[in-house]
């Protein structure tokens, strides 16, 4: 069995997973040794069929909604089922850009680790420490506890709390390896990169302008802070006008950094050359507000991106 990229999607990110899959091969000189399989949410009924139910979150209950932007989270955890316990598989979620070739994760020592991912920054790393599962490289053949449909499900009987899952916390840690940062750098794109993870969502670069639709995080230490209880108030306000859980929320924003703009639309660029992505697809995607109303115009005054292996950017060292 080839050794196998796996990227978590919903229908709300399907143009970044796209965009995701083609970074992987267009950035890899060894296509060959390793297949990509896109992980969507709709294929699994299990995903809809509790929408609308509350689960367990930060020892707290929250409403299922298979329309917010990161409701694929849970799916990180399905490559070892899927692959039949065996090989090895990396997981990467559909804001994860690959700069290096993922081959080098892959043919690496995992000494004898089942799981390899970076600590998160922030106070979820600093509290929690809680590890960044939106990049892993996972030994298939250790992990034959991973069935993610009886997982989800016990997070609505109250008995796996979202918040330990999604961060390793029932995991052996032992059983986990760390790994360099650059391989799922955070907003953080250097000469150093290997991938670029746009992970603050609401400055994703395919998204500027565009309603917020993901619930921000609330502090689950203190569960009566200032934040939490402003949240929970905006979201019923929401619900009792009729509109949502987002209401409120604004817009997302310009990202900060325009080489995150000119690499993500330097890539789907080339996705739209090459027969990848089709234009009516992106204009469906701005349609539904997934993609930004102006991204036709923004792929008009690209940059074409430097070809493999060369850096895509002019970068710093830093």
């Amino acid at each position: 069995m080839k050794h196998t990229v796996f990227i978590q999607t919903n229908p709300v990110q399907i143009i970044g997973a796209l965009v995701a899959e083609y970074a992987l091969r267009r950035n890899s000189a060894h296509n060959d040794k390793f297949d990509i399989r896109i992980i969507n949410t709709t294929d699994h009924p299990f995903y809809a069929a509790h929408e609308g139910k509350t689960y367990l979150r930060g020892k707290t209950r929250r409403t299922w909604l298979n329309a917010d932007l990161q409701s694929f989270t849970t799916t990180r955890f399905m490559p070892p089922e899927l692959m039949g316990y065996e090989g090895r598989a990396v997981v990467i979620d559909p804001d994860v850009f690959a700069i290096a070739d993922v081959w080098d994760l892959f043919s690496r020592d995992m000494q004898g680790k089942a799981i390899m991912a970076r600590s998160r920054d922030g106070a979820k790393g600093r509290f929690d420490h809680c590890m960044a599962t939106s990049v892993m490289l996972l030994d298939n053949a250790q992990l034959t506890h991973w069935k993610v449909e009886e997982q989800f499900e016990s997070m609505f009987r109250g008995e796996l709390d979202y918040m330990d899952w999604i961060c390793l916390k029932t995991e052996d840690r032992d059983s986990i390896g760390l790994l360099e940062p650059e391989w799922n750098d955070l907003d953080h794109l250097t000469a150093k990169t290997r991938m670029l993870h746009t992970t603050k969502r609401k400055t994703q670069p395919w998204k500027t302008g565009l309603r917020v639709d993901f619930r921000p995080p609330e502090p689950t230490r203190i569960p009566l802070s200032p934040v939490t209880l402003y949240h929970r108030a905006r979201r019923k306000l929401g619900v009792a006008l009729g509109k949502s859980e987002y209401f409120g929320l604004g817009h997302y924003r310009q990202n900060p950094d325009p080489n995150q703009e000119r690499f993500f639309f330097g890539l789907l660029k080339e996705c739209v050359e090459k027969g990848i992505v089709s234009e009516d697809m992106v204009r469906e995607e701005m349609r539904l507000n997934h993609v930004r109303h102006d991204a036709l115009e923004v792929l008009d005054r690209v940059q074409p991106l430097a070809p493999f292996p060369e850096p895509p950017l002019p970068l710093p060292a830093g």
